[in-house]
C-alpha cells in the first residue's frame, strides 16, 4: 500500500504516476478529503485529551487539599464522552481510508516505459535459437498423449478443467525440474523454504492479494483460509510484523509450492493444456533488501531466473512491462517468455518484480539502522519477487523444443542427472 503521507505531501506526483498506469486519479482527491477530516478529528481529540490531563492534575491537587472538585469531575466526564465519540468516529475514517488505499496500485518507477497497453511493452532481449524441424512439430498435448506422460482428460475428471495429471516419465520430468531449479537458486544465494499452501486472510492482505483480487482466489470459507496463488504470499509473510537487522540484508528465499488460481473472468481465452491452468507448480524467489539496493537486486533476480532457461537451452526473451501493464504491487517488472514451437508464439513463464515498500508497509516488515547521530531508526524494507520458474508453460516449451521426428522427447543435458534418463519414448 502507498504511504498516506506521500499522497498528502506529493499529490501531483502520485496522480501523475497513477495516470501513467491508466488509473483514475480521482480516488486521490476522495482520499485526501477523508484524510483532512481524519486529521481534524485527531487534532480535536488530542486537544481534549491534553485538557483532560491538565484538569485531572488540578483535580488531584484539589482532592489533596480537600477542596470540592465535583464540578470539574462532571466537566471531565463530558470531555471523556466527547473524546470517546471522536475516537469512534476517527476509527470509521481510518477504516475507510485503509480500504481505499488497498485498491490503489503501486507507483511505477520513473524508469518504466510509458504505455497504454501490453502492446507498448519493450523487448529487452532474445536468447537462444528457434529449433528447426524437418517435420511438423507436435504440440505438448499431442506429445503428452503419444508418450502417455500427461493426461488432461483424467485430470479434469478428478478435479475439473485446468488441473493437469502427470504420469510416468512426465511426473519424473516435472520433479526433476523442481529439484534442478531449487539447486540452482540455492547456488545463487537463496535459502530454500517449504511453506504452507493455505494461508490466513491476514497473510493474503499483507501480500496485497485481497481484497482487490479475492475473486481470483480459492477460498475455504469455513476456516477463512486461502489457497495461495503463488508462494510469494507465504514466503513474504515469514517476516510479517518483524524488524530485521541491517547487517543480515539482503535476505533471499526460494521455495517450491503448488499454486492455485481461479482465473475469474478468463473464460474465452486460450485454455487448452498447460496454456491456462488452475493448479501449477512454481519455484518462487523472494528478496528483502535495503531500499537503495532494490533495483540492483532486481537485476540479480532477473539474471537468476533467466539462467535456468539458458541451462535448459531454451529459446526465450525478456520483456520490460510498460506503466499500463504493470502488476498491482509492482513498481517495475520484467516478464520472461519461452517460445512454443507448436503454438508459434511466446508464453510467459516468469515475472520478476520490484515491489519497493508497497507490500512491506502493509506487512510491517522493517529493518533497524543507526542515524549519523547514532539514534536507532526503523524503515520499511523493499521486497522483490520472481518466478524461478513456473513449470507449466516451461514444460510446454521443453517438450516441444526437444521432440524428435518419431514423437520422442530428448531430455536437456542439465536435467539428465535429475531424471535418470535421457529420452522419453512411448
Amino acid at each position: 500500500m502507498l504511504d498516506i503521507k506521500l499522497i498528502r505531501d506529493e499529490t501531483g506526483f502520485v496522480k501523475e504516476r497513477l495516470k501513467s498506469r491508466n488509473e483514475d486519479d480521482s480516488v486521490i482527491d476522495e482520499l485526501l478529503s477523508l484524510d483532512k477530516i481524519r486529521l481534524d478529528l485527531i487534532h480535536k481529540s488530542d486537544s481534549l485529551k491534553e485538557k483532560r490531563n491538565t484538569v485531572s492534575d488540578e483535580i488531584a491537587v484539589m482532592k489533596r487539599n480537600k477542596q470540592n472538585a465535583e464540578d470539574k469531575i462532571a466537566e471531565m466526564k463530558k470531555v471523556s464522552d466527547e473524546i470517546k465519540s471522536l475516537d469512534d468516529e476517527l476509527k470509521k475514517y481510518d477504516e475507510e481510508i485503509d480500504l481505499k488505499l488497498r485498491y490503489i496500485p503501486n507507483l511505477p518507477d520513473k524508469s518504466v516505459p510509458l504505455g497504454n497497453s501490453e502492446k507498448d511493452n519493450v523487448e529487452v532481449g532474445i536468447k537462444g535459437e528457434i529449433k528447426k524441424f524437418d517435420f511438423k512439430p507436435k504440440d505438448h498435448i499431442e506429445l503428452g498423449k503419444f508418450l502417455d506422460i500427461l493426461d488432461f482428460e483424467r485430470g479434469a475428471k478428478i478435479s475439473g478443467s485446468g488441473f493437469p495429471l502427470y504420469k510416468g516419465k512426465g511426473a519424473q520430468l516435472e520433479r526433476a525440474l523442481w529439484n534442478f531449479m531449487l539447486d540452482e537458486q540455492q547456488k545463487n544465494g537463496y535459502r530454500e523454504v517449504l511453506t504452507p499452501v493455505l494461508v490466513t486472510r491476514t497473510s493474503m492482505e499483507a501480500a496485497e492479494k485481497i481484497p482487490k483480487f479475492e475473486d481470483d482466489m480459492y477460498h475455504i470459507s469455513k476456516d477463512d483460509l486461502f489457497a495461495i496463488p503463488t508462494a510469494e504470499v507465504s514466503i513474504l509473510n515469514i517476516h510479517r510484523d518483524e524488524i530485521l537487522k541491517q547487517e543480515d540484508l539482503p535476505v533471499k528465499y526460494c521455495g517450491l509450492t503448488n499454486c492455485f488460481r481461479r482465473e475469474a473472468g478468463s473464460y474465452g481465452k486460450e485454455t487448452k493444456g498447460f496454456l491456462r491452468v488452475h493448479q501449477f507448480n512454481k519455484v518462487e524467489l523472494i528478496t528483502f533488501c535495503l531500499p537503495e539496493n532494490s533495483y540492483h537486486e532486481l537485476g540479480n533476480m532477473l539474471k537468476d531466473a533467466t539462467g535456468i532457461l539458458q541451462k535448459l537451452d531454451l529459446y526465450y526473451r525478456v520483456i520490460e512491462l510498460c506503466t499500463a501493464d504493470l502488476g498491482f504491487a509492482a513498481s517495475k517488472c520484467f516478464d520472461i517468455e519461452v517460445w512454443s514451437h507448436a503454438e508459434n508464439k511466446w508464453l510467459e513463464t516468469s515475472s520478476v518484480s520490484n515491489c519497493t515498500d508497497f507490500q512491506t508497509r502493509r506487512a510491517m516488515i522493517r529493518y533497524k539502522y543507526l542515524t549519523e547521530n547514532k539514534k536507532s531508526r526503523t524503515e520499511y524494507l523493499h521486497a522483490l519477487n520472481g518466478s524461478g520458474l513456473a513449470t507449466s508453460r516451461l514444460m510446454v516449451a521443453l517438450l516441444e523444443a526437444n521432440q524428435t521426428k518419431e514423437g520422442f522427447v530428448e531430455i536437456p543435458r542439465a536435467l539428465r542427472s535429475y531424471t535418470g534418463f535421457d529420452i522419453i519414448r512411448n
